[in-house]
């Protein structure tokens, strides 16, 4: 876990599992990641039909843009997942929990789950669209 931000979870709220309720940032650098869908580098998409597959290509993909700013995944304090079947990620829920700690290791940020009757790429194949928030290390030889 990176020193700049910690989970908050307190007492008063249900236990957070697989997640957090929210994150404090201490200063550091904002990094908004817009929706990324399971296109691979040559505009291809990845894992027809495959909810897992898809996000596996999706964390790939967030990991190039956290990586390119200078962070780590551990840096995400904010995930926003929008799914075409919440049922279909539900039933897989285990294979993607496995996928997810490829990438995240045991880092819960704040998660939402939607349901979405379309996503902007869904007529190319795409099952999942995540969209997050992530808080840098402040470092001023960080290139821009």
């Amino acid at each position: 876990m990176s020193r700049h931000i910690e989970p908050l979870n307190p007492p008063t709220l249900s236990k957070a599992v697989g997640f957090s309720h929210g994150f404090e940032a201490r200063g550091g650098r904002l990094l908004f990641i817009a929706g990324q869908v399971a296109r691979h580098r040559d505009g291809h998409v990845v894992g027809q039909g495959e909810l897992v597959a898809q996000f596996r290509q999706v964390c790939e993909n967030i990991k190039a843009l956290v990586t390119a700013a200078g962070g780590q995944m551990t840096d995400i304090v904010k995930l926003t997942l929008y799914v075409l079947d919440v049922h279909d990620y539900k039933a897989k829920l285990k294979a993607i929990g496995g996928v997810y700690r490829e990438h995240f290791g045991k880092h819960f940020p704040a998660m939402t789950l939607v349901g979405a009757r379309d996503l902007f790429d869904a007529a190319d194949g795409c099952l999942i669209e995540i969209e997050g928030v992530a808080v840098l290390p402040y470092d001023p030889q960080t290139p821009r």
